[in-house]
């Protein structure tokens, strides 16, 4: 049997002798001359080069997740229930878990093709029966156009519309450039590291990236980006993708219209006709549908299934097709909200009528063209859709292909553009009726409200040395304590991408350390110095770092004690541990957070996840920090918590030059 060693030792030689031919190679660029015009780019590096090497996804020592559930207990049971906790989950660790775990290790090594949590975490969203609405939907909103002459609906459409279909062939044409993440981008986002890994056979690609202390990341969710779908059926609703289909969906006042925008050739339809298309759709005059097929898609999940099959009994079949197979949806907005709060409600969950939630993703333009995108999560995660973002925002702001004197092709597109007609029953139609009832009593529950702040950015948080996230993070504990004196369970997302099938792990950012930091500031008389204030401000961000790479290596312990769940559910094994009421608690996510930083994005959200809890995105910028907040009132009240999260923010801008905050618990 080979050993470890000898395989290690057969990788390293194969290395070393890439390493020598790319010595004798001459050098090029970062991308080859473009064989195709539509292309955003052309790597030479191959999109999943490093797909079949990636590294799996570990299963934790079952002990370690244990002790990490504990340590996240601590910060918000009380020395009682912890102490009934902590004997549960000893007696889980030496006994039904140990088997639990042990069957979890089994199925693990039969399936290497994927990781220990892939499918049991897609079943989790394909078998959830609520509305997608507010529920799992988030979105995020572009920057506006740097150049105010391009930010107009007609030209912003038009060339997002392009630079989408560009980044489709790209990725279609597999030379995208793979996402990985450079530790160390001086050494390794360089011409002499593509020229290196792009000669290492696939299966060792990964080890080769690693030389240089870079991390490629998986790209499995990027297939379901374009002409994909959420279907809905009875239990469990299934994901689809047409990669030949050719045509857009675009709506617009409830009407649904879709034209090819790549041509017989495989080329990108011309911009100016792009153009004119939605043009025509922009003036089309037809009164908007008395019954929006769309918000059905706002139903439940089992609600929305029966109709479905009653639209395709009644000969909609073909209208659905076409419907589910298009690259995304375009939709374009009359409304132009003003306010941030209006502006979260329109591309969160607009009115219904003009939206369609189940496709992958909307590319969503009001009428002053404010772009955002919305999508369905089942089928991925942040990681391939800011990607996508930042694609394509730089690309149609940096190289746009209709410009403000651009006219609009001279082509009928009346005889084109296809506008889609539902036949619709009466049931249907009172389906419809009743789902947009529904809607607006769901999303009317739904209050928001923002926070920006200019007195600390990012470069303050790293002068202070403070880890900016961790700062973001700690703003958010001390003010649900200021709020409600009390540290309550808090989720925040992080990616595992860089391992095969990764999705993501839950990063726990209410710990110990930053319970004493909210104490100790929120005192009405602080009797600690401005220096154990600041240290303790350091021990947040520390404890928070190692956190956050505990858990983009897959060493949290949610998804562990997730998949053990599951395994024991499908099993019929009773176990103490997941019915004790204090593992209930700390998966009553009070606080939901996720932070939305790009340079793509100005702002982005999502609703609570429990009715009484916040949606927390946030961003820490170079001018600036963003919250954008979301409450179900009376429960909660989001305009009181960002009074607090301000409140807060001034408390550590105090201690970060050398005052004691004056404000107080309320």
């Amino acid at each position: 049997m080979i050993k470890v060693k000898e395989i290690k030792d057969l990788l390293q030689n194969q290395i070393k002798l890439c390493k020598d031919i790319v010595k004798r190679i001459p050098q090029a660029n970062h991308y080859s001359t473009l064989s195709d015009p539509d292309f955003l780019h052309e790597s030479i590096v191959p999109t999943e080069h490093f797909q079949k090497s990636l590294p799996r996804l570990p299963i934790p020592p079952l002990e370690k997740t244990c002790e990490r559930y504990l340590t996240a207990q601590e910060v918000i049971l009380t020395p009682e229930e912890l102490e009934k906790t902590a004997v549960i989950t000893n007696y889980f660790k030496n006994h039904d878990g140990q088997e639990l775990n042990n069957i979890l290790i089994a199925e693990d090594k039969k399936n290497k093709h994927t990781s220990y949590v892939t499918e049991a975490w897609f079943d989790m969203y394909l078998k959830a029966r609520e509305s997608v609405v507010l529920n799992y939907n988030p979105f995020i909103v572009f920057h506006n156009d740097p150049k105010p002459e391009y930010q107009n609906q007609l030209l912003r459409a038009t060339n997002m519309l392009v630079s989408s279909m560009r980044y489709l062939k790209t990725y279609r044409s597999k030379v995208l450039e793979p996402e990985v993440f450079h530790l160390n981008p001086g050494k390794s986002d360089t011409l002499k590291f593509r020229n290196f890994v792009r000669r290492l056979p696939e299966s060792i690609s990964w080890y080769g990236a690693y030389w240089y202390k870079a991390f490629p990341l998986d790209m499995s969710q990027y297939f379901r980006l374009f002409n994909s779908t959420r279907i809905p059926k009875h239990g469990k609703d299934e994901l689809f993708t047409d990669e030949t289909a050719k045509h857009i969906l675009v709506m617009r006042n409830g009407n649904y219209y879709i034209f090819d925008v790549i041509d017989r050739d495989g080329m990108v339809l011309a911009p100016d006709v792009i153009m004119a298309h939605l043009n025509y759709i922009l003036q089309d005059s037809r009164p908007a549908p008395e019954y929006p097929v769309g918000v059905l898609t706002s139903e439940n999940r089992d609600t929305w299934a029966t109709i479905r099959q009653q639209l395709l009994n009644s000969g909609n079949e073909n209208t659905l097709q076409l419907i589910d197979s298009a690259a995304f949806v375009l939709t374009l907005d009359d409304c132009a909200p003003k306010d941030p709060n209006d502006i979260t409600k329109n591309f969160l969950h607009g009115d219904g009528k003009n939206r369609w939630f189940d496709k992958s993703f909307s590319l969503i333009f009001d009428k002053e063209g404010v772009a955002s995108a919305n999508f369905e999560h089942s089928w991925g995660d942040g990681v391939a859709v800011v990607r996508y973002i930042n694609e394509i925002y730089k690309d149609s702001t940096e190289n746009p292909k209709v410009h403000p004197d651009t006219k609009p092709a001279n082509v009928d597109s009346s005889k084109i553009v296809q506008c889609l007609d539902f036949k619709l029953d009466n049931n249907v139609k009172e389906a419809i009726k009743t789902a947009k009832i529904n809607f607006d009593k769901h999303v009317g529950a739904l209050d928001q409200h923002h926070l920006e702040y200019f007195k600390i950015t990012k470069k303050t948080a790293k002068e202070f040395r403070m880890s900016p996230d961790s700062l973001m993070q700690l703003a958010i504990q001390m003010a649900y304590y200021k709020q409600n004196g009390k540290f309550v369970a808090t989720y925040e997302s992080c990616s595992t991408a860089a391992f095969k099938h990764g999705r993501t792990e839950t990063m726990r950012p209410a710990t110990m350390y930053t319970k004493q930091a909210c104490e100790m500031i929120c005192k009405q008389n602080i009797t600690a110095s401005q220096l154990e204030l600041g240290k303790a401000l350091m021990n947040c961000s520390d404890l928070h770092n190692k956190l956050t790479k505990d858990a983009a290596m897959g060493n949290g312990f949610d998804r562990h004690l997730f998949a053990l769940r599951n395994l024991a559910e499908k099993n019929g094994m009773k176990t103490e541990m997941f019915s004790d009421p204090n593992y209930t608690k700390i998966n009553h996510i009070i606080l939901s957070t996720s932070t939305v930083a790009s340079p793509s994005i100005n702002i982005g959200g999502f609703a609570p996840v429990v009715r009484d809890g916040y949606g927390v995105g946030y961003s820490i910028e170079d001018n600036r920090i963003g919250y954008n907040v979301t409450s179900y009132p009376p429960a909660t009240n989001v305009r009181d918590f960002i009074q607090c999260l301000n409140d807060s923010l001034d408390d550590i801008y105090e201690i970060f030059h050398g005052r004691i905050p004056r404000q107080s618990a309320k």
